[in-house]
């Protein structure tokens, strides 16, 4: 009887110390929560949004650029420069370009603060050290950074691991791709601090001719976790080597058979850039209602492209106009000559973003924001010429520099009005100073420019979501949101020609329900714009091809998401949309090379460029047995047009893509705690298919001619993987 007490007692006592550890490792991810809490999206938000996570994330990871892990999300269009997924990338969510799709990164914004472009290729392997990713559709919550206008994407990094670890990935596929991952941590140390770090190298010579990546990251992470609060830094760089393969293919050698042609042949026609990530963070918990999370951040970039330029004018270049070259005792006059030169950017990017949280009965604040500095320097440089002009090497042809200051606040209130409504209200303020000035370079032309501008945009958002039974509700959202022009649309205009900030209302309406073995969701929205930034062709006053402001146009549709466990060992999800994307009217504007000038012409209700009224997705797995999986992975997209004329001689044909994934883990004793293997086979049926373009036009002999490019992607072709964790 003794025994036996002594045992229950010993068995409560271990329970116990479990329990505790539990409650303990949970209120440390709690913490972590808070991190990411003012920019992602809740459960009971009226947002729409799709989570991946980090099994998802995993089993998806063959070493393409993250945009290719969001393939399967709804209203999404994925693309790769080089065809087979490694290199620049890009990925467009509901029509809504990367410059005006917002990356955070831990909370810290991404996107560049000039251009609001995302470059995936500078952060390679990326979704090996991502725990999850949430991407939000329409304008969502309030979020840090420039590119927040239409849709999301937040990344949070890898989170405490308890247990130390190690694992190596590799693998290897068409076109001499390598991915090689290293990843190792600590676990948590008994004075309570943990370290993480991975080592990451991906290599491919790419589907189109010379279009190969070098890409080297690494991730490390060191926290320190006490009762009531986390301390945590993040380091982490992504360096990329890239052959340039942005001037596509055109349509007559797509149409004559030739999927591959690059146009640039120089051996150095490259892209070379490196960012470097600093992160710090500190989270506490006061008590049980109120937490708070500060994070400091820097980042460094630098890089530039090369190119080899054939006949340019001596003055392009701020050189002598003629040159005076004895060739066979003959004196010729030259005005041109070759050369190779680099366009680079320099920039420091650093701030300060925060959060305070209180939750208390019926009632959830969030009171969150940043100020965030950006410095940039725009230079070109010549490194070679064709004849000794008299120039030092290296020497600037442009030179640039820009400060940008962004500071937001916002207020996110959540609370429970009834048992089954719960009201949403959020509101940010958002202060801009831009100052930039310089010379651009475009078109072998130099514009000087000085410019100082002030913007301060006031974002609302508000919205119910009604529990109409146990795991259903339905929801209501409207949200405003407004941007600035980027870099490029104020440097190439004047003070008369300068485009005005965008605005966009987004109406979202949708119904969710979780089953046993199913679910389903349903999402109409429709997408206000106002001053939409179009390319319409028209030359400004300053000779430049701007974008310019449309009064009026907007995005129409619904969304539909559907997961069911068919039979025991098989379940299929699905995503499908249909939406309408209109211009109500504007004037496109097309060249005249016959007399100069342009011709113009009046277009109403037409769609708008790069949005395909039908997307769908879906994926069969089926499962013989535990821990392996068979795919069937497939993708609809319908065609979209080229430039926004809705012509059907400048679009892009619709296609069907069909993909095959096998993973399999194997739990083993010895060396070895776990093997993974996975094969993924890309485009089974070899499609031939592009989902990205480009066009331009002009009249000569009184006919207008179209010149469409695409950027096709890579027909049959696989990728493997092999992980062992010790």
């Amino acid at each position: 009887m003794l025994k036996k007490s002594i045992a229950v007692g010993t068995f409560m006592a271990v329970s116990q110390m479990i329990a505790a550890q539990t409650d303990s490792l949970k209120t440390k991810t709690d913490l972590q929560e808070v991190v990411v809490m003012g920019t992602k999206a809740q459960t009971n938000n009226p947002i729409t949004f799709q989570n991946l996570n980090k099994k998802e994330i995993d089993k998806q990871n063959f070493g393409q650029d993250l945009p290719f892990l969001l393939n399967l999300t709804p209203s999404t269009v994925i693309s790769s420069d080089a065809g087979g997924g490694v290199g620049y990338t890009g990925i467009r969510i509901r029509g809504t370009d990367p410059t005006r799709t917002n990356v955070t990164i831990n909370g810290v914004p991404i996107n560049d603060a000039e251009s609001h472009g995302m470059y995936w290729v500078n952060m390679p392997d990326m979704a090996s050290s991502s725990q999850n990713i949430q991407v939000q559709r329409g304008v969502g919550t309030s979020s840090n950074g420039a590119g927040a206008f239409g849709a999301s994407i937040n990344v949070q990094t890898d989170g405490l691991n308890p247990n130390a670890y190690a694992e190596i990935s590799s693998g290897y596929g068409s076109f001499n791709t390598w991915k090689n991952t290293i990843k190792a941590g600590s676990g948590l140390l008994t004075n309570n601090w943990a370290f993480d770090a991975r080592l990451s190298k991906i290599t491919s010579d790419g589907f189109i001719d010379r279009a190969s990546s070098d890409l080297k990251s690494f991730f490390v992470s060191a926290a320190h976790y006490g009762k009531k609060s986390i301390f945590k830094v993040n380091v982490f760089s992504g360096k990329e080597k890239t052959y340039q393969a942005w001037n596509g293919v055109s349509e007559d050698l797509l149409k004559a058979g030739n999927r591959t042609h690059n146009d640039f042949t120089y051996p150095n026609q490259t892209d070379n850039y490196q960012q470097d990530y600093y992160q710090m963070f500190y989270t506490y918990q006061f008590n049980k209602h109120i937490k708070a999370n500060v994070g400091l951040h820097y980042t460094y970039g630098r890089g530039y492209y090369e190119e080899y330029r054939e006949g340019d004018k001596f003055s392009a270049y701020k050189l002598k106009d003629t040159l005076f070259v004895l060739t066979n005792n003959v004196i010729d006059t030259v005005t041109m000559g070759n050369f190779v030169r680099r366009r680079w950017l320099d920039n420091d990017f650093y701030g300060t973003v925060f959060s305070f949280v209180y939750e208390k009965n019926k009632l959830n604040v969030t009171v969150g924001g940043g100020v965030n500095q950006y410095d940039g320097r725009h230079y070109g440089e010549l490194i070679w010429s064709q004849y000794a002009m008299g120039g030092n090497i290296n020497q600037h042809f442009y030179d640039g520099k820009s400060n940008k200051t962004d500071y937001n606040i916002y207020v996110k209130t959540t609370y429970k009005i009834t048992e089954k409504l719960d009201g949403f209200v959020d509101l940010q303020e958002r202060v801009i100073n831009y100052k930039t000035s310089g010379e651009d370079f475009s078109g072998g032309n130099y514009t000087p420019y000085n410019i100082n501008l002030n913007f301060n945009f006031f974002n609302p958002k508000a919205g119910l979501t009604y529990a109409v039974q146990k795991n259903a509700n339905v929801y209501a959202y409207v949200g405003v949101a407004n941007k600035e022009p980027v870099r490029s649309d104020i440097i190439q205009a004047s003070a008369k020609s300068l485009p005005k900030s965008e605005q966009l209302i987004n109406y979202e309406f949708g119904f969710r329900k979780n089953w046993k073995k199913s679910a389903f969701t349903a999402n109409f929205y429709y997408m206000d714009y106002k001053d939409q930034l179009i390319t319409t062709g028209q030359i400004n006053d300053v000779g430049a091809y701007n974008r310019v402001n449309v009064p009026n146009s907007y995005r129409a549709g619904v969304e539909l998401t559907a997961g069911l466990q068919l039979i025991k060992n098989l379940k299929w999800q699905t995503t499908f949309t249909y939406s309408q994307n209109k211009i109500k009217e504007f004037t496109e504007f097309v060249d005249d090379w016959d007399n100069g000038g342009q011709i113009q012409t009046q277009h109403k209700d037409v769609s708008i460029a790069f949005s395909p009224n039908i997307i769908g997705s879906s994926i069969f797995t089926y499962s013989p047995f535990a821990k392996c999986d068979i795919d069937l992975i497939s993708k609809y997209l319908g065609k979209q047009y080229l430039d926004n004329t809705e012509n059907e001689n400048r679009k892009i044909n619709a296609f069907f893509v069909n993909d095959i994934r096998l993973t399999y883990g194997l739990t083993v004793k010895g060396m070895f705690k776990y093997i993974g293997l996975g094969l993924q086979v890309n485009n089974i049926f070899n499609e031939k298919y592009a989902p990205n373009g480009y066009t331009f036009s002009g009249y000569s002999g009184g006919v207008r001619g179209d010149y469409n490019y695409y950027y096709p992607q890579a027909g049959t072709n696989f990728l493997t993987n092999l992980v062992l964790k010790f």
